[in-house]
């Protein structure tokens, strides 16, 4: 398997930029051994550039099912393998991707080189089952809330927003004469704030609930029952403590979800690899911020300050 930086090596002595016919050729390999449709959905996260690039271009956003629509065009296979490499994002951008992509495949299998985080980790329980490596990471799919202060945006989980009130609530009946102090720091949260986080988090749990009932345990008696525990486990906060928690997958598997060690294979964890890193690469040698990519090099690509 070559590693990350043999490929860059790779990239940097061949003639021109050479990071996409590369990065295509390692794609092509993958579909080539699986024999299943392959869209690399990759992000520049958790690279260099993370300081310099405004959160929305690498999240999980609404324009990204324009990204999968050209990827699936001209595709013929029913299966598909999805490589997913995300900090997560929308959680309605995500329900619009699992609707487009399982409307198109009969069994798609999520590929987990590194992280796939928070919505990203919805579309992975909408697979019909996750591969891993022991490197890799999912993440809670508590939901964040982003609101506007006197200070610049700010974000905060859904159910912090609620603790907060709770003990707010609870510190008020128990000595009114604090009620001042609550009233000056909850003041600045928008109206209607509570019900956003409850409506957010019932919407995160929902959907990997029918997701998980629908594919990855459809044929399984039991399938109501683990369906809910496990989206109940990864929409609770209070069992991760934080919203960037990796979740090996150890500890994905003991909960339940159906879960394949890449390293089960070991010439799939090469070609799996490969893409990966000559993915990471081609970031860090351009403009490209996120990609959408087919086994055929067809898809769509964000560039930072470039465009699309």
């Amino acid at each position: 398997m070559p590693t990350s930086n043999k490929i860059r090596e790779e990239i940097l002595n061949a003639k021109g930029a050479a990071q996409d016919s590369i990065r295509r050729k390692y794609i092509k390999r993958l579909s080539d051994y699986t024999k299943r449709d392959t869209i690399l959905y990759v992000t520049a996260y958790a690279t260099g550039k993370m300081t310099n690039i405004p959160s929305s271009f690498i999240s999980v956003m609404n324009d990204d099912v324009q990204g999968f629509m050209s990827a699936v065009h001209g595709l013929k296979n029913d299966k598909l393998d999805l490589i997913i490499h995300s900090p997560g994002g929308s959680a309605e951008a995500a329900e619009q991707l699992v609707n487009y992509l399982r409307s198109k495949y009969s069994h798609i299998r999520a590929i987990i080189p590194h992280s796939a985080m928070s919505a990203a980790t919805m579309i992975a329980c909408a697979c019909d089952e996750i591969v891993m490596g022991k490197h890799s990471a999912i993440g809670p799919i508590d939901p964040q809330i982003t609101f506007p202060t006197p200070t610049g945006y700010f974000t905060a989980p859904a159910q912090s927003i609620i603790s907060e009130f709770e003990k707010a609530k609870q510190e008020i009946i128990a000595n009114p004469s604090v009620a001042p102090i609550w009233v000056n720091k909850l003041k600045n949260l928008p109206h209607g704030i509570l019900n956003i986080c409850d409506n957010t988090i019932q919407l995160s749990i929902d959907k990997v609930s029918l997701w998980l009932k629908s594919y990855m345990f459809k044929d399984d008696p039991d399938k109501e029952t683990k369906s809910e525990q496990i989206a109940m486990w990864l929409g609770t906060a209070d069992n991760h403590l934080t919203h960037g928690r990796p979740i090996p997958y150890t500890i994905a598997k003991k909960q339940g979800l159906k879960i394949v060690e890449l390293e089960s294979d070991q010439e799939l964890q090469d070609r799996v690899l490969s893409v990966f890193h000559a993915s990471i690469v081609t970031m860090d040698v351009t403009n490209c911020v996120k990609i959408i990519e087919n086994q055929k090099g067809v898809g769509n690509y964000l560039q930072l300050n470039v465009g699309r």
